[in-house]
């Protein structure tokens, strides 16, 4: 190799791949030089590439007030008309459960057992007592008849059938009194099992087999799937406003949709605690199907009058999670770009395609995004208006 070759091979790496922090040795083959030349003009080209990259442009609405229809919507939930809590009526040990929670039960279906031991021998010594009534009623009826004979015969006294008219009574009596006594043990007998009194589902178990029983314990909670109502409860501030709406509407669980209620009722008194009044919107059978108690559902109370209200479109909402925000153009700094900050609101009633009322977070004249995925990117800007 001549002497210029070797000088050209043994020169130190340029100052430009020093950049990539590469290592200096004291020779360097003309490959290494060549791929870290190479690596060097890719980066200036992607460098390039971001530097001219397009800033999301963003556009944005002023929030003003806007002639919306009164109205007020409220969180309700769903509940059975026909839900029963199934109570012990006599005292023992829960010999026996049927059935568990979600289970289908029918009309007269025995749910569960009471140890019903003391409650048989009741029922037997009430048929005994009958039987023994019934025998004293025929001889005194007996006794009776052949006293009557004789007197009229003339062979007994006016007091001896008087006396035997007596003891007839008397057994007359002690039979109703004995077939009372068989009906009273029979009752007893039924208490201590607990029937369905209607088709429907087990909701709950309040206890289990073995417990301890006593009259007015709950045992099992059922409910019948139809009919079924939305349950709000107004406060008593706004049931003058829900009385004098012209529409009541329910928004099902899972649905965009809002259904109106076959009948309303709002009871007469406010609850003297949440000063609020409950209000049952009972379902048809159509909008009721399917739908279990305890789901929440929206209710809204449409008036008749209009009302200023700020309202944004639904698009312009950023949910995550319980977080509702919007994001509102803003400066960064003196001298640099408008650019966007994410604020919380709490939204309140719905108007169809105007958009949600915005109760609390914004003020008239704040711009808000209507793009909020792109206004939450990297560098995003509000267009210019």
């Amino acid at each position: 190799m001549s002497r210029r070759a070797e000088t050209m091979t043994d020169r130190p790496l340029f100052a430009s791949c020093t950049a990539h922090k590469v290592p200096q040795p004291t020779t360097w083959p003309r490959w290494v030089l060549v791929g870290a030349l190479a690596l060097a003009m890719v980066d200036v080209h992607a460098a390039g590439q971001e530097a001219g990259g397009a800033v999301p442009s963003v556009p944005v609405m002023v929030v003003g007030a806007q002639s919306v229809g009164a109205g007020l919507t409220l969180d309700g939930s769903l509940q059975a008309v026909r839900q029963s809590v199934l109570s012990a009526q006599a005292s023992g040990r829960i010999a026996q459960l049927s059935v568990k929670a979600g289970d289908r039960v029918q009309a007269g279906q025995v749910l569960a057992v009471i140890d019903d031991r003391a409650t048989q021998a009741g029922v037997a010594q009430a048929q005994a007592g009958v039987a023994q009534a019934d025998a004293q009623l025929a001889n005194a009826r007996a006794q009776f008849e052949r006293t009557r004979d004789l007197r009229a015969q003339g062979f007994v006294a006016q007091a001896a059938l008087d006396t035997a008219q007596s003891q007839l009574k008397a057994a007359q009596a002690g039979l109703a009194a004995a077939s009372a006594g068989q009906t009273q043990s029979s009752l007893a007998q039924g208490f201590t099992r607990l029937t369905a009194p209607y088709d429907g589902w087990v909701l709950q178990t309040h206890a289990e087999a073995g417990s301890l029983a006593m009259p007015g314990t709950p045992v099992l909670t059922v409910y019948a799937p139809q009919p079924i109502r939305a349950v709000v409860y107004v406060p008593a501030s706004l049931q003058a406003a829900a009385q004098q709406a012209q529409q009541v509407e329910v928004q099902l669980p899972g649905s965009e949709r809002w259904v109106k209620p076959a009948a309303s009722t709002s009871l007469p008194t406010a609850d003297p605690v949440s000063q609020t009044v409950e209000w049952r919107l009972d379902l048809s059978a159509a909008d009721g199907a399917n739908q279990v108690p305890g789901r929440q559902v929206r209710v809204r109370f449409v008036g008749s009058g209009a009302q200023q209200r700020l309202v944004v479109p639904a698009s312009a909402l950023l949910r995550r999670g319980e977080l509702t925000a919007v994001y509102l153009a803003a400066s960064r700094g003196e001298g640099q770009p408008e650019g966007f900050s994410l604020r919380a609101v709490r939204t309140g009633a719905g108007h169809g395609e105007a958009g949600l009322e915005v109760l609390a977070g914004l003020k008239a004249g704040d711009r808000v995004a209507l793009d909020p995925v792109r206004a939450g990117l990297q560098g995003a800007r509000p267009a210019a208006q």
